[in-house]
């Protein structure tokens, strides 16, 4: 494999990206995605398509095998679209919400709390965000149970408990599937 020049067509040996070549410096090459992004790979990770040395597909295919093999003993990586995508806590403890809750009836407070996560949970929904940490608390469970019950009205939406370790028997956690 030679080293790149700037305007190559080049392809990311473990992953779907590809891209033309911006800048080499040293062992690291810059490329332009096709949606205009600017990434960072070492040479070692890049491979040329068309233009240039042609490579054939199977010779891509082969290189990628090859690559693959060491990668397993490595622990799992967690894939970018996971890393990246970051969780949505809602806080529903009821002094979260208002300034000052007194006065206020359980079943007024109850109401504030059911509405601030339907709109939260719309917001994540519409936002395409995937996953929404809801924390009720423990207390009665009365609050745990009706956000369970607004959550099964939704189609595109499972929920779990939430990190026992981070969140004690207190949160729920809710994964919305975007594609419903």
């Amino acid at each position: 494999m030679g080293k790149f020049s700037i305007g190559d067509r080049v392809e990311v040996l473990d992953e779907a990206i590809s891209g033309l070549v911006q800048k080499v410096e040293g062992e690291m090459v810059t490329l332009i995605t096709e949606d205009g992004f600017p990434m960072h790979f070492a040479v070692n990770d890049l491979v040329k398509i068309g233009g240039g040395i042609s490579v054939t597909n199977h010779e891509v295919a082969k290189i990628k095998k090859e690559k693959e093999i060491p990668k397993r003993r490595k622990a799992p990586t967690i894939k970018p679209k996971e890393r990246s995508a970051p969780k949505m806590e809602v806080d529903l403890h009821i002094h979260q919400l208002v300034k000052s809750s007194k006065g206020m009836s359980n079943y007024d407070m109850l109401n504030i709390q059911l509405d601030t996560a339907k709109r939260q949970l719309d917001f994540a929904i519409n936002k395409r965000i995937q996953k929404v940490i809801f924390i009720h608390g423990v207390g009665e469970g009365v609050l745990k149970e009706e956000l369970h019950y607004l959550f099964n009205r939704y189609e595109n939406v499972k929920f779990y408990d939430a990190d026992y370790q981070k969140y004690g028997l207190g949160a729920t956690e809710v994964y919305i599937y975007q594609n419903a």
